[in-house]
This record gives C-alpha cells, sequence and structure tokens, in this order.
C-alpha cells in the first residue's frame, strides 16, 4: 500500500497558512494511506500546509541549512553590495564561489538551492493535481479552490526564482509518474523561453486571484502568513517588470496599492520589519510563519522549524574581537557568528551619504567606531568607558592578529544581525522571526521603476519618496531611474533583489571585479600594520584612526579566475548531481561539470 506522510509534519518545520500565532503544538499524526487521503477539505488544507512548510524544512538533510538560508545566499551572494566574508580565506567557500564568480556547477548553494526549490514545486503540484476538480464525491468547494489558488501562486512564485536564476529551467506543473523532464525551451511538446516562463508566472497569477482571500486590513496579521491577492498581484507585477511589460507591471503593484491592506510602518520602527517584533506587521504582504511547539526543544524538531544557522553564518565572529568583549554579544543575547557576510566601503559610504543616521540606515549598517565604542557589552567595566578611554583601550577591539576580521571594511553589517529577542525561546542560533518574501516597500519601489519606464515621472517620484519620507529623508521634485536605482539598493539591501536587479539593468561593471580586492579589518592597538601591507586608515590617517583596512586578493593569488563573465554568469549552472541523472537537461551556456578527484 502506497503511504504519504500525513501533512501536519512534527519532524518538518510548519509554517501555520491560517494564524500568524506562534504558540501552536502540532502532534505528530504518523502516515495515512494515500487512498483515503485527498478526500475532503481538511485534507486540502493538510496538503496545502505540507508546501508551505517546505519553504522553511531542512529538505535535503546534508548541511543543516535551511532553505531561506539559502535563498538568502543564492539572492545575494553575487550582488555588489556585499561580500561573503568569514574567519580567513577559504572559510565560508560555498558563498564566497558565489560572490567571487568561481562557483562551478557543483556549488553546495546552487545544488541545495535548486533540488529544495523543487521539492516544494512537488508539495504544490500534490496539492493542484489533486484538487483542482475538487472532492471526489462532491465538485469545486471554496475550500479547494482556495488551496489550489493559492499552491499556483506559490508555485508561480517558485518559477520566479527558478526562471530568473537558471534560465529555462524545466517546467515541470504537475506531478511526474515517469520521465525525466526537459529544458522548457527544449520541451518538445510546450517549448517555453526564458520570457515566456516569466508571463506564465504572470498568467498563474492572474488565474488564481478570484479564489484567493485578501488581505482583511493593514491590521490583519494572518493575512500576511498566508498567499492571498496582495501578493499575487505583487508576484504578477515584478513578473511583467522583468519582461519589460511596464504599463501591465504598473497596473497589478498599484492594485497592491490601492487595496489599502498594506501599509510602511513608521521610521522608528522600520527594524521591527527583520526581527521578530516586525511579524505579520502592516508591511509584510507575505512572509514565511516559523512556529513553535512547547513540546520540542532547539535539538529535538525546533531547528528544523527555524532558519536554523543563519545567525552561525551572517552574525559578527565574537571570537575574533577581544574574548569576553564582543560588541554585538549583548545586542544578540550572546548569538555568535562566522561573520560571513561583509560590506563593500563604497555602499556603505554611498548610503550613509544619501541617508546619514536615518532609521533606515541605522537598522541596517554600522560603523566599527560605532559598534566597538557605542554598543552595550555584557561587561560593566566597559560601559563605564569615557569615548576616550575607549578608544585607547586593549580591553575592547579587533583581537585577530592574522585575519581581523576578514571580508570587512569599516562599516559592519547590522540588519542581518539577530536580535535577542529572535532567539529567545530556545536560545543559540534557532532563529524564529518570519522569513521575509514581499513587503510593501518592494511594491512601492517596484511600481516606481513601472512608472518611470512607462514615462508616469509623477507616480514614480510619488512611490519613491514613501520610501524616502519613511527613513526620515526629504522628499525629491523628481526622480528618475539612478535614483531609483539607489533607493532600492539602500530599502531592500540583503532582500535578494541587488543581484537580479544588476543583471536586467545591465549595471555589472562592479561585480566584473569581484574577488580581486577583499578587505581585512584590524584594530592597530592589537595589531600593528605590517610591512609591504595596502592600507587604508578609517579616518584618513594613523594619527586619528584606530582601525584600518588591508587590502588582499587571496582568491588570485591561489590561481582562482575571478569576476563575473558576460555569456555566463548571467544564469547558474544546473547542478551536476542534477545533470547526471537526467541526460534531457541541456547545461547553462559556459558551465562544465567540476573536476572529478582521481
Amino acid at each position: 500500500m502506497k503511504k504519504i506522510l500525513y501533512f501536519a509534519l512534527a519532524t518538518f518545520a510548519l509554517l501555520a497558512v491560517a494564524s500568524c500565532e506562534k504558540n501552536l503544538d502540532i502532534p505528530q499524526k504518523g502516515v495515512t494511506a494515500i487512498e483515503t487521503f485527498y478526500q475532503t477539505d481538511a485534507d486540502a488544507e493538510a496538503a496545502l500546509a505540507a508546501a508551505y512548510a517546505r519553504f522553511v524544512t531542512r529538505i535535503t538533510g546534508q548541511d543543516g541549512s535551511s532553505i531561506y538560508t539559502d535563498y538568502k545566499a543564492a539572492l545575494n551572494n553575487c550582488g555588489d553590495d556585499m561580500y561573503a566574508a568569514g574567519s580567513n580565506f577559504g572559510d565560508n567557500d560555498f558563498m564566497a564561489q558565489l560572490d567571487e564568480f568561481r562557483l562551478d556547477s557543483g556549488n553546495q548553494v546552487v545544488d541545495h538551492f535548486y533540488k529544495n526549490l523543487f521539492q516544494v514545486n512537488y508539495a504544490c503540484n500534490l496539492v493542484i493535481d489533486n484538487f483542482k476538480e475538487g472532492l471526489p464525491n462532491g465538485g469545486p468547494t471554496a475550500t479547494t479552490k482556495r488551496c489550489v489558488a493559492e499552491a499556483r501562486v506559490m508555485r508561480a512564485y517558485l518559477y520566479f526564482i527558478l526562471t530568473a536564476l537558471w534560465n529555462t529551467p524545466p517546467l515541470i506543473d504537475h506531478v511526474i509518474s515517469d520521465g525525466l523532464p526537459f529544458n522548457a525551451d527544449k520541451d518538445p511538446d510546450n517549448p517555453m523561453s526564458h520570457e515566456d516562463l516569466f508571463k506564465w508566472v504572470a498568467s498563474e497569477c492572474e488565474a488564481a486571484l478570484p479564489d484567493l482571500d485578501e488581505r482583511k486590513s493593514t491590521g490583519d496579521k494572518d493575512g500576511a502568513v498566508k498567499v492571498t491577492k496582495g501578493f499575487a498581484w505583487a508576484l504578477q507585477g515584478k513578473a511583467l517588470l522583468f519582461v519589460k511589460d511596464y504599463a501591465g507591471a504598473k497596473a497589478a503593484l498599484k492594485k497592491v496599492i490601492d487595496s489599502g491592506k498594506y501599509a510602511l510602518v513608521p521610521g522608528n520602527r522600520y527594524w521591527e520589519n527583520f526581527h521578530v517584533e516586525g511579524d505579520c506587521n502592516e508591511e509584510k504582504v507575505f512572509e514565511l510563519n516559523i512556529e513553535e511547539n512547547a513540546g520540542l526543544g532547539a535539538w529535538g524538531g525546533i531547528i528544523q522549524r527555524s532558519t536554523w544557522m543563519e545567525a552561525n553564518i551572517w552574525n559578527w565572529r565574537s571570537d575574533h574581537f577581544v574574548q569576553g568583549a564582543s560588541p554585538q554579544a549583548k545586542y544578540t543575547g550572546g548569538v555568535d557568528g562566522w561573520g560571513g557576510l561583509g560590506v563593500p566601503q563604497w555602499f556603505g559610504d554611498e548610503f550613509f551619504a544619501n541617508d546619514g543616521h536615518s532609521y533606515r540606515f541605522d537598522a541596517t549598517l554600522k560603523h566599527i567606531d560605532d559598534a566597538v565604542y557605542g554598543m552595550e557589552y555584557n561587561s560593566e567595566e566597559i560601559n563605564a568607558m569615557t569615548l576616550e578611554q575607549k578608544k585607547v583601550s586593549d580591553k575592547i577591539g579587533i583581537l585577530d592578529p592574522k585575519d581581523g576580521l576578514y571580508g570587512q571594511s569599516f562599516w559592519l553589517p547590522f540588519k542581518q544581525l539577530i536580535r535577542k529577542t529572535d532567539s529567545d525561546r530556545y536560545g543559540g542560533n534557532v532563529r524564529m522571526n518570519n522569513g521575509l518574501i514581499m513587503r510593501y516597500a518592494e511594491v512601492l519601489l517596484l511600481y516606481a521603476e513601472a512608472c518611470l519606464q512607462s514615462g508616469d515621472a509623477g507616480q514614480g517620484a510619488w512611490a519613491v519618496n514613501q520610501i524616502r519620507e519613511r527613513a526620515g529623508l526629504a522628499a525629491l521634485g523628481s526622480v528618475d531611474m539612478n535614483v531609483l536605482k539607489k533607493e532600492k539598493s539602500y530599502e531592500l539591501w540583503l532582500e535578494g533583489s541587488r543581484w537580479l536587479d544588476l543583471l536586467r539593468w545591465g549595471d555589472t561593471d562592479r561585480v566584473k571585479q569581484a574577488g580581486q580586492d577583499v578587505p581585512k579589518l584590524f584594530d592597530k592597538i592589537h595589531r600593528a600594520p605590517q610591512s609591504g601591507e595596502k592600507v587604508t586608515w578609517e579616518n584618513g590617517s594613523e594619527a586619528n584612526s584606530r582601525f584600518y583596512t588591508v587590502s588582499t586578493h587571496e582568491a588570485i593569488d591561489a590561481k582562482y579566475e575571478v569576476g563575473f563573465k558576460p555569456g555566463k554568469h548571467e544564469f547558474f549552472p544546473y547542478p551536476t548531481s542534477v545533470m547526471d541523472k537526467n541526460p534531457n537537461l541541456v547545461q547553462n551556456p559556459g558551465w562544465e561539470a567540476p573536476a572529478k578527484a582521481e
């Protein structure tokens, strides 16, 4: 007898479709015969819950990373506004390979993410295939139609990502029982180009709209953690923007705006969008609701429900600061990190020149001085020091003499740092704030672009100024694409937009230089500059600076070929492990399988 897991899976990361509540206990219901499943409205809801659950499930079981961690790496690491840093060169290399464009088709992130997306796609197809005609003995119901509609938009979102990153991936819009799929553009029955796939995403959203719920109001928390009309319109507009259908994109995105069901949080609450305090708030169009279970411990199932390891990867390296004096320790509740995220100096400088100490900037980046001198420590002795005492104290600062803070400029990444409240329930690196997919700020910026590109400069300026004014900045009289690009890079930093934007705008000059120059951040009190190093002092000279960076190029020294190559790096390679199993799949241009060890 065939069996399936009953879909309230205690062993998977469970995401609630119906409620934003975080204190639900989900019992293990074992397995049930497939012949007696897919029969009722309750079965439709359970199957849909499983599809949502797959977004945050540690599907591969290979390295403990969740799809949301791979999601962030795949959509951010190739951008020009971050470094894949770490303890030293060679650490965090699976992300650094993306960041420096020295990946191959065996890259871990590419492999995991591609497979994970199709596992979620499979769960969506189960809902669609089994309930598109309704119940076996009753036909369509309001529940089955809504569940199918939500699954269709979720699947469309997966294909937006797959198309953007892999060009023409196989379009698998049903459960496959036999045979192997072809690239979409080589499918013998229904060939679809890269552009066709984006249009398909938009059409799927349009088809699902009549059966989707609409968020009730800006205060409707449950409406932020499931697919609604608002998310379908937003995704439709984004997909149409990617095929330069600016009029269509503008119309779809305007429906989100005109609905009145979403709003920017006030500037003094901007930071909440990225932490548990902001879960399901008025700005969230769609996010993944990560639930708790009072009956499970961190290592007894909760790590499969959270974005576990994300804090490890991207929190600052406490062990490279003076022992017991990490500036992040109080803020994070003691959660250490591997320092896998760095900020290029140019980006921090431009952002600060634009914003100053705006709500947005202060929630996103932190200068090394502000971190070491301004953050609250766990030590009352250090907290009692004056600023002048801290500037010369050897009880604080960057201690590591070899690598300092590898991949860090004078601007440290702050937006991604786990707050103590994000992990209060379980501690460690178990991060329980929801996984952000789309917020209203992105809708406004997509709408602004559609307006500017279709000649509606007035509405474009209106939308950009909504973003600026929330940040605490003055409104601009006019806005062009250059302004839009900058505002979007600041507002949505590390939210999966920048890399795809660079590609479609053709703004790849900086990524062509990726990997050629990576900084190490040092503290002169603990490590003086060494002969032959290319040193940059934070304030222009050693006399009035404590911190300095050293320019390195270790990837080049190791004989790697680095930097974005036109004609190759516009798309990821299909994973070798997938290519080996599917002879119908044609690799993207420029990619070769990694050499096999002898």
